[in-house]
This record gives structure tokens, C-alpha cells and sequence, in this order.
């Protein structure tokens, strides 16, 4: 996060946040927006993230490693899938997630969207439970990185509805360019609370 801003969740469940993405010395500022209607969760386990606590449905947003230039349509599936699924990804909190499978891929109005099963360990049950995710990426204008908004359920609530909360959220998506300031970008130090220059 740039420092000197924070997450924020409105009443109606707008989420709002300012991330930089890029290069320690190449910082660009972003600013994302979605609407969920999850509680916004915090601490420091938590980026920007939203979630019921009782069915485990939830929103949250990842950002890529640089896309070298190419645009989100000559990026394979596999890209996005890979920082997704990464060993310290949300997914993978338990253990590595499995059966893997996406289902579909498409653009649309400049963002691509992939449908997503797979299947993850729940911690309480240390059973595999199939879940189904919606995502979102854009490379916001003058950066070279996707920004992912990721929306899930588990695969019975997927088919009982999830599903459609899913995409009321994901279509509620944007990451633009946040305006120039002559102010230097400073990334939030998230472990002790103090900034660091990014």
C-alpha cells in the first residue's frame, strides 16, 4: 500500500485502496475499487480482502509479476494461474491447492476473465474442498503489471448462488493510474507499522 493510505469499506461495501505496483525503483501508484458485500478483513495476514467468516465465500485482490510488455490477451492462462496458485498465495494457505482446471477465458471491455476450479485444504475438516473462483485482471495504463480481483466459493455454494454474487463483484472492478503528485511514492511497512521509501 502507498503509506499514508489505508483500505476502506462504505456501508453499501465499496472497497477502495491505493497499491504500487512496479519496481522498487520504479514505483507506479494504483487505485482499485470494487464493491463486495463481505466485511473488509484486516491485520496483518490480510491485504485487501473481503470475506464471510461463516460460509468462506470472499473477494481479493493480487497483483502479477511484470508482464514484460505483452498484453492481457497474449498472456497464457498459466501467468495468471501461476501467482494465483503461488506457494504463499491465499489458495494455498494449507497446502498447495489441486485439481486445478480453468474453465473458461475470455476479454471483455479491456480485462480478462477467467472461471477457475480447484480444489483446497480446510484447515478444520483436513479434507480437499472444491471451490470455484472468478477473475478479473487489468494492467492499468503506464504499468507492467495485471491487477487480479479474485472472487470464490465453495463449489455447492458456487451452483446455489455464489456464483452470481461472484460476478456482480468482479464486474464492480477497477484499477486505474492514480493522479501525479509531486509527493514520493513511500510503501507502507506493514510489519511495524513505520514506511519505508519503495
Amino acid at each position: 500500500f502507498r503509506d499514508g493510505t489505508d483500505v476502506l469499506q462504505s456501508k453499501k461495501g465499496d472497497v477502495s485502496a491505493e497499491i504500487l505496483v512496479g519496481t522498487k525503483a520504479d514505483p507506479k501508484s494504483v487505485l482499485i475499487s470494487f464493491t463486495a458485500p463481505y466485511k473488509l478483513e484486516t491485520g496483518s495476514v490480510y491485504d485487501v480482502e473481503c470475506r464471510d467468516q461463516k460460509t468462506g465465500d470472499g473477494a481479493f485482490l493480487a497483483v502479477t509479476e511484470k508482464t514484460d510488455g505483452k498484453s492481457l490477451e497474449d498472456l497464457d492462462s498459466s501467468f495468471f494461474m501461476k501467482r494465483l496458485f503461488d506457494p504463499t498465495g491465499r489458495f494455498s494457505f494449507y497446502g498447495p491447492p489441486t485439481d486445478v482446471k480453468v474453465k473458461k477465458s475470455t476479454m471483455l471491455d479491456g480485462n480478462r476473465f477467467l472461471e477457475v476450479s480447484f480444489s483446497n485444504l480446510s484447515q478444520s475438516t483436513n479434507a480437499e474442498i472444491p471451490r470455484t473462483a472468478l477473475v478479473v485482471a487489468t494492467i492499468p495504463k503506464g504499468t507492467d503489471n495485471a491487477v487480479m480481483l479474485v472472487a470464490s466459493a465453495n463449489a455447492s455454494r458456487w451452483k446455489k448462488g455464489a456464483n452470481v454474487a461472484s460476478k456482480t463483484i468482479v464486474d464492480s472492478f477497477s484499477a486505474i493510474p492514480s493522479p501525479k503528485t509531486s509527493m514520493k511514492l513511500r510503501a507502507k511497512d506493514r510489519t511495524n507499522g513505520a514506511s519505508i521509501d519503495f
